[in-house]
This record gives structure tokens, C-alpha cells and sequence, in this order.
């Protein structure tokens, strides 16, 4: 993502003031004015391209309404709330369009409308993959760490990878077994409790640890592309 002419006037605005400039943006394109958007694509480049957490908070905390409202829209809403809550949606739309921008360096937005699109695909993707899952019979028992045959959270070639450097970089056990579970097995919050309630009792806990993770993952972004780069 590049900001072209407005990074020397842009960059060294505070986060609350491009956070202000994006919400008038956001709402200019809604009712379909066309502009350059500057303060929403300062405000992504330091979130995507810098790793600042503090950005990243703040430009979820833009696109939340947004996406909130893609998820009341959505054609398969009603079966998708069956099996989970319109918030972890909304939370895994956002962790997946992060996941994108640590595993794609390439990955460039040059407009709002462009990572806006990017993002309601990374909601289309969680909807779908969870309707995947729960049409599909659960038979076999939650794997232990290790096995051999577990899938990935997605089937990406670097998944595997990704794993294995995600649990050098969370010391805390608890943190690296739910970490284990969302982002190698899969699983959401809920089914975690679920399926594991001698561990994890609190839907809320999980969702809190997810974020801390989240974060870390963000601090250490550079790290991890770089790591991947040398595996491939």
C-alpha cells in the first residue's frame, strides 16, 4: 500500500486524528463520494505496512460498523449465527485480513475501496468456512498437539510454517495451546470451551487471549515474513 503524496503531510498526525479524518471518510463513502481518502490509508499503512498495534486498533475500531453491517446483510447470516456470534465473525474477518498481510508481503492497497474489498472477502471467507464445518459431520475426537493428520486453519503452503513460528513466539503455555487451537486446528472460541472445557472455561477469556495474541503477532511481523522467506 503506498499514500503517495500524503505521507510527508500525514505521517505525523497523531492515530485519534487520522482515526477522526477515516470515519468522515468512511461515511463520504458510503453515500458514494469518490476522493482520495487520505487519513484512511495513512491510518492502513501504519496498521498493515508499519505493524503499529496502537493503528491497528484504531482502524478496527473504524471498520467495526462496517463490517458488522456486511454481516446483517449477508445472504447466509441467518444459518452462520446458528453456529457462532456476529462479533467473533466480525473478529475473525479482521484476524484473517491481517493474517493475509503478514503471508503476502506483496499485498498492496492503493484505495480504500480496495481494502475494503479485501476485507469483506476475508468475512465471505470465515461465513463459509465456518458453514463448512459444521456441515461436516464431527465424528473424530479433538487431536492433541502434534498429530500428524490435523488440518491447518486454511490451505495455504505456508501454514504449516506459520504454526511453528507462532509457538517460538508465545511463551505463555496457556496462550500457545489456544493459540494451537484457533490458528492450527481451526477452531473457534466457542468450540474451544466446548471441546476442551476442562481447560478453558470462559468464552470471554478466549477472545482475550486471541487478542493479546493477535497483537504479539503484529509486533513481530517482520520476524515472521522473514522466517517464512527462509523455509520456502
Amino acid at each position: 500500500m503506498r499514500v503517495d503524496d500524503h505521507i510527508s503531510e500525514f505521517g505525523t498526525m497523531s492515530v485519534s486524528t487520522l482515526a477522526r479524518g477515516c470515519m468522515c471518510e468512511l461515511n463520504d463513502y458510503r453515500r458514494g463520494d469518490i476522493c482520495d481518502n487520505p487519513y484512511s490509508m495513512e491510518l492502513l499503512r501504519r496498521a498493515t505496512v508499519l505493524r503499529d498495534p496502537p493503528a491497528w486498533e484504531v482502524l478496527q475500531q473504524c471498520l467495526s460498523a462496517t463490517v458488522h453491517r456486511w454481516v446483517r446483510r449477508h445472504t447466509l447470516r441467518a444459518s452462520a449465527c446458528r453456529f457462532d456470534s456476529e462479533e467473533n465473525y466480525v473478529a475473525q474477518a479482521f484476524a484473517r485480513f491481517w493474517q493475509a498481510s503478514v503471508l503476502h508481503e506483496q499485498l498492496e492497497f492503493h484505495t480504500l475501496a480496495a481494502a475494503l474489498r479485501y476485507l469483506h472477502a476475508s468475512l465471505n471467507g470465515v461465513i463459509l468456512d465456518t458453514l463448512r464445518t459444521y456441515l461436516r459431520p464431527r465424528e473424530m475426537p479433538l487431536p492433541e498437539p502434534g498429530w500428524a493428520g490435523e488440518p491447518f486453519i486454511e490451505d495455504d503452503e505456508n501454514s504449516g510454517d506459520l504454526w511453528g513460528i507462532i509457538q517460538h513466539l508465545i511463551p505463555d503455555a496457556r496462550e500457545q495451546r489456544v493459540a494451537y487451537l484457533l490458528f492450527h486446528c481451526g477452531l473457534k472460541p466457542r468450540e474451544i470451551v466446548h471441546y476442551c472445557p476442562r481447560e478453558f472455561s470462559k468464552v470471554r477469556e478466549i477472545y482475550r487471549m486471541r487478542r493479546n495474541i493477535l497483537l504479539r503477532l503484529m509486533r513481530n511481523a517482520d520476524n515472521i515474513r522473514w522466517q517464512l522467506a527462509r523455509v520456502r
